[in-house]
């Protein structure tokens, strides 16, 4: 089905009037997402389903006014001049609405997210990049190791392959249960993330529990309600591939794990153990097209730096970035101290307490961090401010035009410092992109 772009319309209730408004209040709290981190796929959307061209979406920014049983509608608007060169300046695109149908209406809320998945896949597609997959995925446990003081190494393992298929990153697997499953794990790409079905290990351990329990006597087994214990607080975890390589027999895969008191994600993964399975349900390519040029700041905290780190293994911009590390512990920031930066101008690999803010460059490394030291969560606008005046006052003293951005932290810091960063290095919401990887509870 193809989507039908509606004509602008100066009279939005005459518009809107034609569909079906869904009653949920989290819709706001989903349309208020959505503009705030995902303004390149609703850029997407207008390049696809409208007949907007690229010269006018290099000059507008967008937003979902309202969700709709039928669809989304999209409103653009003219970037702020003030970061844009004075030959962009086109009032005809301000304010116009654009109205993009599912290929299914909605009946519910909990159908929305299908539904906008399904957009994003098309559109996607029809500009050649990779996509979110709903995919399942079985990787076998190897080992688990410690890389710094809380940051948990979780070695995977993709089954053997076939004697007869050949080695590449669509083969038919079959893995140690003797379950066939299909693979697509990426060798050459930072930040790629899995969703990791946290209950699949909770209930398999139960049930491993319950055979046990069906040899021991009648007062002594574990009833019901306790087994419903073991089931995590939350059943989904995101984790980004820190690594992954082609072996004799296989694929092997690295994925860091912070570990931070008493949390779903920590205990699930401190839990495991050789020869245990893990299953993903759902990945995504991460958001990094626009440092292959120009000037990068890159802005991390513990579990955003997996992703950082893999960035600068495989960098090919000409340009070395600039590195803000946030931990909580010290001890967490000798995470980069391993990490060697692939060099495009020449093709050569280098070697890579209170609130503490120095700058430290290892050896030979092209890249520079700066590491800020917190002692406590990390998270909030603080945290922002924090981070917004540590690189002024690197930038003072080293005058450099940053360009690019890429950071991923905790969600109320993302959103406090996207607009800083945007004032400070005038750029537009395109260049700084501060992504959230996790929620302060």
């Amino acid at each position: 089905m193809t989507n039908q772009l509606l004509a602008t319309t100066e009279n939005a209730n005459n518009q809107n009037s034609q569909y079906t408004s869904l009653n949920d209040p989290e819709i706001a709290n989903v349309v208020a997402h959505i503009n705030e981190e995902h303004l390149d796929e609703l850029l997407g959307f207008l390049s696809v389903f409208t007949s907007l061209s690229t010269a006018e979406l290099d000059h507008v920014d967008a937003q979902i006014t309202d969700i709709y049983a039928e669809g989304i509608t999209i409103q653009t608007r003219q970037k702020n001049s003030k970061y844009q060169p004075a030959n962009a300046q086109d009032n005809s695109l301000h304010d116009q609405s654009f109205f993009i149908n599912f290929a299914t209406p909605i009946s519910q809320f909990d159908d929305l997210q299908a539904q906008y998945i399904l957009l994003k896949q098309r559109a996607d597609k029809k500009l050649g990049k990779k996509t979110i997959k709903l995919t399942k995925q079985v990787f076998d446990v190897h080992n688990s190791y410690n890389v710094s003081k809380n940051m948990l190494r979780l070695e995977l393992s993709m089954p053997s392959l076939n004697s007869d298929t050949p080695l590449n990153n669509t083969a038919k697997l079959s893995n140690t249960k003797g379950a066939t499953i299909s693979t697509s794990v990426p060798t050459n790409e930072a930040g790629y993330a899995y969703l990791f079905d946290l209950e699949h290990n909770a209930m398999t351990n139960a049930l491993m529990t319950d055979s046990i329990d069906a040899n021991k006597a009648d007062d002594n087994a574990v009833n019901d309600s306790e087994k419903n214990n073991v089931r995590p607080a939350r059943p989904h975890c995101y984790y980004t591939l820190r690594k992954a390589w082609h072996t004799d027999d296989g694929i092997r895969a690295w994925v860091d794990v912070f570990l931070h008191g008493d949390t779903p994600g920590g205990n699930w993964a401190a839990a495991l153990k050789t020869g245990e399975t893990v299953v993903t349900k759902r990945e995504f390519p991460e958001k990094v097209e626009h440092l292959r040029d120009g000037q990068a700041v890159l802005i991390v905290d513990e579990t955003s730096m997996p992703t950082a780190a893999r960035l600068l293994e495989l960098w090919s911009n000409p340009t070395p970035p600039l590195v803000i590390c946030v931990t909580q512990d010290a001890d967490d920031q000798s995470y980069f101290d391993t990490v060697k930066m692939r060099s495009s101008l020449d093709s050569i690999s280098y070697d890579n307490s209170n609130i503490d803010c120095d700058t430290e460059t290892h050896g030979n490394d092209h890249f520079t961090i700066l590491p800020i030291v917190t002692n406590q969560a990390n998270s909030g606008a603080e945290l922002a401010a924090l981070i917004d005046s540590t690189l002024g006052d690197y930038l003072t003293d080293n005058p450099l035009q940053i360009d690019k951005v890429w950071g991923a932290l905790e969600a109320n810091t993302a959103k406090a410092l996207r607009p800083l960063l945007r004032e400070r290095l005038e750029l537009s919401r395109t260049d700084v992109v501060v992504k959230v990887y996790w929620r302060h509870d």
